[in-house]
């Protein structure tokens, strides 16, 4: 495929030869039962080859993620792919498993989540319009659990459910915040009890973490049946196994459990499955997918949404602690324009100055990844309009700070060669030794795990628990919760909670409004600030650029 800088991403994924998704599976050792085509380039793998090649060693697991996102964008995606394609540069087997696209971010501000230029994933208009419908079926099963909460209060009650209680929320995958807080039931007692509730976005649903988080058929029953609605009238957790509707939940997420096959611009294979949003869910792909490519691969490269602070913070947290998986090394992304969006006070700050300044930012997502016990890379995913001394001065920072090694990242504009020297760092680094290190201990107090994250990864001097967070976290304790990890939803454009603070900022409070119980995906969500669980579309939204041509296709859609 000719290089070239003047064809967008969504031209060139249309332009590319894809190869059959037969092939891709077939190359990765999937049998023929094993692969279910979804058309000629995209397919579910089923479970069962995760046993199949349960003696074989893991692969090694690379995590991707990035400084504080900047409105430049820091490329994270298009590092992953661009890292899965210069292991392939070099003879190595790579895959690549990565979360999919929510409507919601397609239509609003970020766009598609498939990569950019030469490196992408493909069918990239598959990937960010609908794909093969698992998000859909989350939000079926999701709203499926709200409609038989209703229909049991309506018919009689038996569980003697005190609707004030009710958590349980309708999901929707789109960002609308006319659905944020709603009151159903209106009509008449034919339409049910008035009572408020609200929709999040399908990203931030228990169902989308459990879907995420499940082993397997029978850990996805169990845990949508451990899910809590809400309390009887004697306080006692009532679960989606006692309405009676965790089966159907079930039979509507046996096929969106299954992992997608689909492929690099390279050829490669990339599983991209389940999509929680980082700042409000834990972020990460999903677990299946995971086992997947590490009984089918010598490295699997994964990516945790937004900073070190959020998915990455998660991925350790969360994912591996369920989980058992453990990566090798971590790569940090990072870009001259967001260390100078970063270093920027008033916009008048000298290039150099403000790079070296808002290097403070890279230096802590890199204490980060060094507080969990691994080797981190930093890769420089370089713009066109960087010149030389600007990305060499940008290694040089990431050196200084402990990075084991910094590489810059062309792929972009030159597929799998322009990652190559990043690749090769990332093997080596891949090599080294590591242990790695939780942030809190199973056996802390809810508050202790939510006072560890905020100082030992966000650099806050403490939390304050807002008065109806005191409430439930001591309901939380009487509950038997503690044994929980903690999921921190806050804002995802600064170490803090505030977006306001940018770079590297100190001696603030992280306010705590409220805890949510997620016990069928295993994890408190911790709502932190004034951050929301349904976004909202901006005034230029994404969507207002996206039509179709007079010949069907697709236009504006990046």
């Amino acid at each position: 495929m000719a290089r070239t800088g003047t064809k967008s991403s969504l031209e060139i994924a249309q332009e590319a030869v894809l190869r059959p998704i037969a092939d891709v599976a077939a190359e990765l050792g999937l049998q023929d039962e094993e692969v279910d085509p979804y058309g000629r380039y995209k397919a579910k793998v089923d479970l069962g080859v995760i046993d199949r090649l349960a003696d074989r060693p893991d692969a090694k697991l690379i995590c991707v993620t990035a400084v504080t996102p900047t409105a430049a964008g820091e490329g994270k995606t298009t590092t992953s792919v661009s890292l899965t394609q210069g292991l392939g540069t070099l003879g190595q087997t790579a895959a690549l498993a990565i979360r999919e696209a929510s409507l919601g971010p397609v239509f609003g501000v970020k766009g598609g989540a498939a990569g950019a230029g030469h490196a992408q994933i493909v069918p990239m208009e598959d990937l960010n319009l609908h794909f093969t419908g698992d998000i859909h079926a989350i939000s079926a099963a999701n709203n499926l659990l709200a409609a038989f909460i209703d229909a049991h209060i309506m018919h009689g009650n038996e569980l003697r459910i005190d609707p004030h209680t009710i958590s349980w929320r309708r999901a929707l995958d789109m960002n609308d915040r006319g659905l944020r807080s709603v009151i159903t039931g209106l009509g008449g007692a034919k339409n049910g009890t008035p009572r408020e509730t609200g929709f999040d976005i399908t990203a931030a649903s228990e169902v989308m973490a459990i879907l995420a988080l499940a082993v397997d058929l029978p850990d996805l029953r169990r845990r949508l049946g451990a899910i809590t609605i809400g309390e009887d009238v004697d306080g006692k957790p009532v679960t989606a196994e006692q309405i009676g509707c965790a089966g159907s939940m079930a039979v509507l997420l046996k096929d969106a459990i299954r992992p997608n096959l689909v492929q690099t611009l390279e050829g490669q294979p990339a599983f991209v499955h389940c999509g929680p949003f980082a700042n409000i869910a834990h972020g990460n792909s999903s677990v299946v997918a995971d086992r997947v490519a590490l009984k089918t691969a010598d490295y699997l490269i994964t990516e945790s949404g937004f900073g070190a602070d959020m998915g990455f913070e998660k991925f350790v947290d969360i994912v591996c602690r369920q989980s058992g998986i453990r990566p090798s090394a971590v790569v940090l992304v990072v870009t001259v324009k967001a260390l100078q969006l970063h270093g920027e006070s008033s916009g008048e700050t000298e290039k150099t100055a403000a790079i070296t300044k808002g290097a403070e930012n890279m230096v802590r997502h890199l204490a980060i990844v060094e507080g969990v016990g691994l080797p981190c890379v930093v890769a420089v995913n370089r713009f066109p309009q960087d010149t030389d001394e600007e990305v060499e001065l940008v290694k040089r920072l990431a050196l200084e700070a402990g990075a084991r090694d910094a590489q810059i990242n062309t792929a972009v504009a030159e597929g799998g060669s322009g990652a190559a020297d990043l690749a090769r760092a990332v093997m080596e680094a891949a090599d080294q030794p590591s242990e790695l290190r939780m942030t809190y201990e199973d056996s802390a107090p809810l508050d202790e795990k939510i006072r560890l994250v905020a100082q030992k990864v966000y650099g806050a001097r403490d939390v304050d628990f807002l008065p109806a967070a005191k409430a439930t976290l001591k309901r939380f304790s009487e509950l038997g919760y503690d044994r929980l990890p903690v999921c921190m939803a806050k804002s995802h454009l600064s170490l803090s909670h505030d977006p306001n603070l940018k770079n590297a900022p100190t001696d603030f409070v992280v306010p705590i409004r409220d805890l949510r119980a997620y016990t069928g995906a295993g994890f408190v969500t911790v709502l932190c600030g004034d951050v929301m669980q349904m976004p909202g579309l901006g005034k230029n939204a994404a969507g207002l650029g996206i039509d179709i041509d007079e010949s069907g296709r697709t236009v504006g859609l990046f």
